[in-house]
């Protein structure tokens, strides 16, 4: 029995046990993955400068479009992002759960187009993105739906003659990261905001001049009990699951994002799928 099925034949059991018949099972698999949930979350840092008090960051991660997600849906997340009026979208990767039989076609395009931000939209890598040959299909799609590829590399965003640094660095399981090349000529006094897909890549970007790093790639565990907390979690994600830690003193927050969509397994169980959205303050 191979892992997929492995864990399939036993959490659905489990689910099932707990919920004492197939209620539990049903919520699990058609009710939860669609109660979408939005966490509105302050960044403190005394590095924000004046112009970008108040900025607003919307990130949304890991829909894993394919496996129990359609564009049908991703059009409603979309919609449900446009409202919140976000200055800046950044996506954390895993667009697609199996690029190398998904159908691509333009409509997906069309749906990731009408995101709208007034600083615009960038994303990275995740390791769905890069397995089943998609690197250059997904790149592809998210060029043309107007994202930035931010892949071991840093762009300045500016607002009233004031700036921060957005970086990014390419999957840590399927990709080469390369944090000190994403940070190169960094002026180190500014506030500096990381996308990285793997939560537990913060033990390595604490080393460096970064203020926040934002992340997915866990789904929270997807499956989360009572008094026991999650059941699985990907490789990389198995320190910081979900939420926010404060690394170093406090001197990096990281922020966990359970994601959109499912993977491996189509439940969610006290684990309902998130949008962040961030606003930057000053301490």
């Amino acid at each position: 029995m191979n892992r997929r099925s492995f864990l399939k034949k036993s959490i659905g059991g489990l689910l099932a046990l707990i919920g004492i018949g197939g209620g539990t099972y049903y919520y699990a698999r058609d009710i939860e993955p669609r109660m979408l949930q939005v966490h509105q979350l302050k960044i403190l840092d005394k590095a924000v400068p004046s112009a970008f008090e108040d900025f607003k960051i919307v990130q949304f991660s890991d829909t894993h479009i394919g496996f129990h997600y359609s564009v049908k849906q991703l059009n409603e997340l979309v919609s449900k992002i446009n409202q919140l009026n976000p200055d800046l979208i950044v996506f954390t990767g895993d667009l697609v759960d199996e690029p190398h039989v998904y159908q691509w076609n333009n409509q997906l395009i069309h749906v990731l187009q009408s995101l709208q931000a007034v600083h615009g939209k960038y994303w990275i890598y995740g390791n769905h993105d890069h397995g089943g040959y998609g690197t250059e299909k997904v790149r592809e799609v998210m060029n043309a739906s107007g994202f930035t590829l931010l892949q071991n590399e840093h762009t300045v965003i500016e607002q009233n003659n004031d700036r921060i640094i957005l970086s990014g660095i390419d999957d840590v399981m399927l990709g080469s990261p390369n944090l000190a090349k994403a940070l190169e000529n960094v002026n180190h006094d500014l506030f500096t905001l990381l996308l990285a897909h793997e939560p537990d890549f913060a033990d390595t970007t604490v080393n460096h001049p970064v203020n926040v790093q934002l992340s997915g790639h866990s789904h929270g565990g997807q499956v989360r009990l009572p008094f026991i907390g999650h059941l699985y979690t990907p490789k990389y994600s198995e320190k910081y699951v979900e939420g926010k830690y404060l690394l170093n003193e406090g001197k990096l927050q990281l922020f966990v994002n359970r994601g959109i969509g499912t993977t491996r397994l189509p439940y969610r169980f006290f684990c309902r799928p998130e949008l962040h959205v961030y606003t930057l303050h000053s301490e």
